[in-house]
């Protein structure tokens, strides 16, 4: 089978030139699980350093209270990629854009495993942050090979993947990290992520789009901002984006500190495993998916958002029980995967030429709302503790089901 066949084009054996050329039937289940696969590995990349800040900071002799720039200059370097790298996307052939990535990015990773000093792997880890973004171009890029209905369900697979990703990623580095050392970690996800860079080059085949005109880079990335201003639906979603996000990063940063003190006091790798309660939530991603392409997407959205809320509830319950809030982890994830799953299939049916564009912008705020969900809890936890972090997060969440009402009603 080739590798047209196989992404859903007519194979040359069995075209004829008097025959006329078929469209595509889009993108085949196959491909679009190793895509999932492929923004799971990339994503996670920028998650792994946090279990093993303790075992870097020895191995260098950082002060453990400045460790914590490893992460900062990962995030700072995803936030760059989304700003410089994702807009290539609507100039560039994303295949080829997508595997110049995922190449790059084993150096990056392997810089990191062998990284001899400090500041040359806190340079590293930067690098691995910005080439990261290559998840979101693999995003706009599988909206664009869908097949006409089947956009959600396409998108839907392939966010699992970043969503199974970002969950497990701490889960997976703290056992390797406790069995082979933190280097290990790196060396894994660059052999990983090499694998997934010749599969990707030989499942999808060259793109057949081209962008209309030309236009110069620093153009290009300016018109991110400039889409702000024309699209209100980017204007909407990005908003929702940055509430909802806000709200699952000021439930998920603080749990660790009431988890490992008294009555709990449970283990690092004990608390890891609650990254597969939520991944229990990525479910959430293909079915929204595919009530987006059933025409019920803004009700899939409200159905998430109301979700979002309720899992506060069970949040605060914690002091009775752990398992309170492995319930609460699974249900504002699920409500969370909803809305950002439709959030992206409404965006792709604006402005196909700007699809990556649009999804740079989107993230952009996202970013905004992780940072400042993961800022307000520590500070909250610490002035009022985990009540006050539920009352915070509660807050966030039901600030976007009202605004999405208000934009419904506008």
């Amino acid at each position: 089978m080739s590798r047209y066949s196989w992404y859903g084009l007519p194979s040359a054996a069995g075209a004829s030139s008097n025959t006329p050329a078929r469209p595509p039937r889009g993108l085949s289940p196959a491909v679009a699980w190793l895509l999932s696969v492929t923004c799971g590995l990339a994503v996670a990349n920028v998650y792994y350093s946090q279990p093993l800040l303790d075992l870097i900071a020895r191995d260098y002799g950082i002060d453990p209270a400045a460790i914590g720039l490893v992460g900062t200059l990962t995030q700072t370097g995803y936030a760059l990629g989304l700003l410089l790298i994702v807009p290539l996307g609507d100039h560039l052939d994303r295949r080829a854009l997508t595997t110049a990535q995922l190449g790059l990015s084993v150096l990056a990773l392997l810089a990191v495993a062998v990284a001899p000093s400090a500041p040359l792997l806190l340079a590293a880890m930067a690098a691995v942050g910005v080439l990261a973004v290559v998840a979101q171009v693999v995003v706009a890029h599988s909206a664009s090979l869908a097949a006409p209905g089947d956009q959600g369900r396409v998108v839907g697979t392939v966010t699992s993947g970043i969503v199974v990703g970002i969950l497990l990623a701490r889960t997976v580095a703290g056992t390797i990290g406790d069995l082979a050392g933190w280097r290990a970690v790196y060396l894994a996800s660059a052999v990983a992520t090499g694998a997934m860079a010749c599969a990707v080059a030989a499942a999808l085949p060259p793109e057949r789009r081209r962008p209309a005109g030309r236009i110069g880079y620093p153009r290009l990335v300016g018109s991110v901002f400039t889409l702000f201003a024309e699209e209100r639906v980017l204007r909407v979603r990005a908003v929702l984006a940055l509430l909802t996000f806000t709200s699952v990063t000021v439930l998920l940063t603080p749990m660790v500190l009431p988890l490992a003190a008294p009555p709990f006091e449970l283990s690092h790798t004990e608390i890891g495993l609650f990254g597969l309660a939520g991944a229990a939530g990525a479910l959430g991603a293909g079915h929204a998916g595919r009530q987006a392409d059933r025409g019920r997407a803004e009700r899939t959205a409200g159905l998430g958002l109301v979700a979002m809320l309720a899992a506060w509830l069970p949040a605060a319950l914690l002091p009775h029980s752990v398992w309170w809030l492995v319930l609460a982890v699974v249900v504002i994830d699920y409500g969370l995967q909803s809305v950002h799953v439709v959030n992206q299939h409404l965006l792709y049916q604006v402005r196909p030429e700007a699809r990556s564009r649009l999804t740079a912008g989107y993230m952009l705020l996202y970013s905004v709302g992780c940072g400042a969900g993961a800022i307000a809890s520590t500070l909250v936890y610490d002035h009022g503790g985990w009540s006050a972090v539920c009352l915070l997060g509660a807050a966030t969440s039901l600030a976007a089901l009202v605004y999405w009402l208000t934009a419904q009603r506008s």
